[in-house]
């Protein structure tokens, strides 16, 4: 059976003002949208199995969510649940869909919007299931576009980061006329910040202008791979839509590139497809004293101010800035670990969803929470192949997971996580095994 594939796009963006959600203590409400937020899916039928991938220009997707929504959508198509995968986009310019433990002591912060939540997963289920529904004669080939320019690890621009940006490119068997671009990179879409009061899904939405207008016809679903610890902040000249659109517009400038570079043998008409996915427990984080997090706290405030008063630059006065977040944020944990209400949290969590997908020779592994690029970097190096990573897939993992070096270092993100450094070798673990079964 040859390969098929269809596409469906449905328009999330809000219908009323509303909070924006992805930086503490600010209460910013929508005054409009400077572009629309998008369910984006694709469906690949071959050989008697469907796979369903979806985008969303969301900061993040509840498990609970996420498992409602898949489950109509294998209700409505017959394809079977772990065979459909969620990813959100990371956006830090659109509604709360989700409940953080950690980020609860925030005045501002709202639950999320029951009307809202209602539009949400319809449109994910009508951007799924129209995929699955108008599916055509295709041909799919991958590739890698290697990024510079566009970010770097947050915390030093001479740390690890991830450059290569994997791709699949899904064309019409008939004319060779683009359908689908896929892609996956490793960075956070935080050009813009609290300031900005319009509904956006951030440099990802000027790269994928870009993709298309130079691939007219095809359909652009942007996944962020594990970047947890990536960031633009050393490449950005300000928090703007005109710098978004520059750092946005180059990252699809070399994903056409890349591209542009295939041959007709790079294509495949019936290429094997497959999916596995495991479910894992994680060891939970032992959060210091009430009183070690609360003077933890004011250090972090002290130096944030420091730097302030000595005029530090952007980037390291942003990083400490964000210490004392991670920092408030480990407060409230230690509290809740004190009263004994962490349970019902990690139950929102646990247990952890890891898939794995088989796209002919190339593997994609979707993963959920905010992990940092060093295990991505790692499920890259250990499978055969190309093998795309998505995060923050099919849920949230209610904080960060780190690295062991990230952890003996304290900052932001250690500081906010629910899990250990060691929750991560489990999810690469899984990730390993599922991608390998599939080979078997």
């Amino acid at each position: 059976m040859t390969l098929q594939a269809g596409t469906g796009v449905v328009d999330i963006t809000p219908l009323k003002p509303m909070f924006l959600v992805g930086y503490p203590h600010v209460d910013r409400i929508s005054q409009g949208a400077h572009d629309p937020l998008y369910a984006t899916a694709l469906c690949l039928k071959s050989g008697g199995t469907s796979l369903i991938l979806v985008s969303v220009d969301i900061l993040f997707i509840e498990k609970s969510t996420a498992a409602r929504c898949r489950a109509a959508i294998s209700e409505a198509t017959g394809v079977p649940v772990e065979n459909i995968v969620i990813t959100a986009t990371h956006t830090h310019s659109g509604p709360v869909t989700f409940e953080y433990l950690s980020m609860s002591a925030d005045p501002v912060l709202p639950k999320p919007d029951p009307e809202y939540m209602t539009q949400f997963e319809a449109g994910i289920t009508v951007a799924a299931t129209t995929a699955w529904r108008d599916t055509k004669a295709a041909l799919l080939a991958t590739t890698t576009a290697y990024v510079e320019g566009v970010g770097c690890n947050r915390l030093s621009p001479e740390a690890v980061r991830d450059p290569a940006a994997g791709i699949l490119y899904v064309v019409d068997a008939a004319e060779r006329k683009p359908l689908a671009v896929l892609m996956a990179y490793a960075m956070h879409p935080t050009v813009l910040h609290e300031d900005s009061l319009l509904v956006s899904s951030d440099f990802p939405h000027f790269t994928r202008a870009v993709i298309k207008k130079n691939f007219p016809g095809a359909t652009v679903l942007y996944h962020t791979a594990p970047g947890g610890n990536l960031s633009p902040r050393y490449h950005v000249k300000g928090q703007t839509f005109a710098e978004a659109e520059r750092l946005g517009a180059r990252l699809g400038e070399i994903v056409c590139e890349a591209l542009s570079k295939l041959e007709a043998a790079a294509f495949e008409s019936a290429p094997v497809l497959g999916a596995a996915s495991k479910l894992v427990d994680l060891p939970v984080r032992k959060f210091p004293a009430v009183g070690e997090s609360e003077r933890l706290l004011t250090a972090a405030v002290e130096t944030f101010e420091r730097l302030k008063r000595e005029g530090a630059a952007h980037g390291p006065v942003r990083t400490a800035e964000c210490v004392v977040f991670g920092a408030e944020e480990r407060v409230v944990l230690s509290r809740t670990q004190d009263e004994g209400g962490l349970a019902p949290w990690l139950a929102r969590a646990l247990p952890a969803e890891v898939q794995a997908l088989r796209i002919g020779e190339t593997n994609v592994v979707a993963l959920p929470g905010e992990l940092f690029v060093e295990y991505g970097l790692e499920v890259k190096r250990r499978l055969s192949g190309q093998t795309v990573v998505f995060s923050l897939a099919n849920g949230e993992l209610q904080g960060y997971i780190v690295t062991p070096e990230a952890d003996a270092a304290g900052g932001y993100e250690a500081a906010c996580s629910m899990f250990t450094a060691e929750a991560g070798r489990i999810l690469v673990e899984a990730a390993i095994t599922a991608a390998e079964s599939l080979r078997e």
